[in-house]
């Protein structure tokens, strides 16, 4: 059976080798699914070799500069490598010929700079002492490591020490020595940095979030089966995906060690709140939220809950909305980040030329929010 063609098949850890390691982050993940998906819209030669992607509605993978028609976005599914592709049952394209290509010289280089960071978490990593261990520029080294996973240095560093500290707390070590082991500098700094991305603070999440209860429920809904999850101040997390098990597996990953509780009865005028929203009509009360978020990542949202329903904005409408001009790249991140859909209608925010971009629960679903939105407006 083929893997979920919404996901990047292999590691997040090595992108392009290592068909064991465990993902880094699901925010690292996006972030290079969109990189190759651009890769595959622009037809790019510099990158075959670093990936193939496969469309599961033909069976075949490819690499990225094949000439054949684009497929659907929710039909590609990446890898990186060829072999990974046939093990999940797809056979090579006979036009582009993708076990043919060699892995290109920046894909390897990225790779050993990946294995050094990782191998190194535990010191202070900087782009200056990555560039002298490489003998390269710091600005050389920043655009290729991009080019190739279309994140930064920084942020795979961020992402691995993450991994790391989560690691050390679910192994039992104490919040200090999970932190300094993760190459943290300073318990304010690792509070301060990783509250946010855990969802609750090291200590919390040491012990098991054994006072974190997330009531949730799973329903039909305009855009399929929806899960909405709760904590007592408000929704932290609107998902959608084609069956329960995918939704249930979802929420664990966002909360592994919370205690969650189907509440079904207690939910249910949310849910109907929010397909109201999902219909364009306005919802009655307004939905409380819970979500964290970066200072940037809240400006973009609350930008984004000022869009008129029936209209839409371009990434870089919103970049000078929020008086960032130059930042389209970091808001199409914080709309790919956003934990609740429709309640942050990240759906409403599409490339400068009209096309729909991405969208996390697939161009399909946006698509249909947007019509539905619109039918109410005329």
């Amino acid at each position: 059976m083929k893997a979920n063609p919404t996901r990047t098949a292999g590691p997040v850890a090595d992108p392009i080798a290592d068909p064991i390691a465990d993902p880094i982050d699901d925010q690292i993940a996006e972030q290079i699914d969109a990189r190759r998906w651009q890769a595959v819209l622009d037809r790019d030669g510099s990158l075959d070799g670093t990936f193939v992607f496969g469309v599961s509605s033909t069976g075949i993978f490819c690499r990225p500069s094949c000439p054949a028609k684009r497929p659907r976005r929710q039909n590609v599914l990446f890898f990186d490598r060829a072999l990974q592709a046939e093990q999940a049952g797809y056979r090579a394209c006979l036009r582009c010929r993708p076990k043919a290509v060699d892995g290109n010289p920046q894909s390897a280089l990225v790779r050993a700079m990946c294995r050094y960071i990782e191998q190194h978490i535990e010191d202070r990593l900087t782009l200056g002492l990555l560039a002298k261990a490489f003998r390269l520029s710091p600005f050389h080294l920043q655009r290729t490591f991009k080019s190739v996973l279309g994140v930064s240095p920084k942020a795979y560093i961020d992402a691995c020490r993450l991994r790391q500290v989560k690691q050390n707390l679910q192994a039992g070590l104490s919040v200090t020595t999970a932190l300094y082991a993760a190459g943290y500098g300073s318990s304010s700094r690792l509070y301060e940095r990783t509250a946010t991305q855990l969802g609750m603070t090291p200590e919390k999440y040491r012990r098991g979030a054994v006072a974190a209860v997330v009531r949730y429920t799973i329903a039909n809904s305009p855009l399929g089966r929806m899960l909405i999850a709760a904590t007592d101040k408000g929704i932290c997390s609107i998902q959608f995906a084609d069956d329960d098990g995918q939704l249930q597996q979802g929420l664990m990953r966002e909360f592994p060690f919370a205690t969650r509780r189907r509440d079904d009865v207690g939910m249910a005028e949310w849910r109907v709140n929010l397909t109201r929203l999902m219909e364009g009509r306005e919802a009655s009360p307004s939905l409380p939220l819970d979500i964290r978020a970066t200072a940037f990542q809240r400006r973009v949202w609350e930008a984004l809950q000022r869009i008129p329903r029936g209209e839409t904005r371009s990434y870089s409408a919103v970049a000078k909305k929020i008086g960032m001009p130059k930042a389209a790249r970091a808001v199409a991140r914080a709309c790919a980040t956003n934990p609740v859909a429709v309640a942050i209608p990240c759906h409403r925010v599409v490339r400068e030329d009209g096309n729909l971009g991405g969208y996390r629960w697939g161009l399909e679903r946006k698509e249909r929010l947007l019509a539905m939105e619109k039918e109410v407006g005329t």
